[in-house]
């Protein structure tokens, strides 16, 4: 049997802009679902789709503690985190799909 992995992920409205800490099993499809606004709610409202930073693990416990940890961290720290690993805030699933694909269909 294949463990399953699970993300911890900080998406981005822009560089130093509003963030938005989550948690997946299926990184990919959930990104999608952000940039297509296919959830609504916070990451719509506030246009916050680009994926700035991520972290995986195959223990589901950690990857929720590590969830709430980074929620509740002040900004600045979270920009630090962000910075460590993505200094310059690219978007790290931009090349993962025609994203053009799903702006038509949606």
């Amino acid at each position: 049997m294949s463990k399953k992995n699970y993300y911890t992920y900080i998406l981005a409205s822009k560089k130093n802009g509003t963030l938005y800490v989550g948690i997946t099993s299926d990184l990919e499809k959930r990104i999608v679902e952000h940039k297509t606004k296919m959830l609504g709610g916070f990451t719509e409202k506030y246009d916050v789709n680009m994926l700035v930073y991520f972290e995986e693990t195959d223990d589901v416990g950690y990857a929720i503690a590590r969830e709430k940890q980074i929620k509740k961290w002040n900004r600045q720290w979270k920009f630090n985190l962000i910075k460590k690993t993505n200094p310059d805030w690219k978007d790290l699933a931009k090349d993962w799909f025609d994203w053009d694909f799903f702006k038509k269909k949606s």
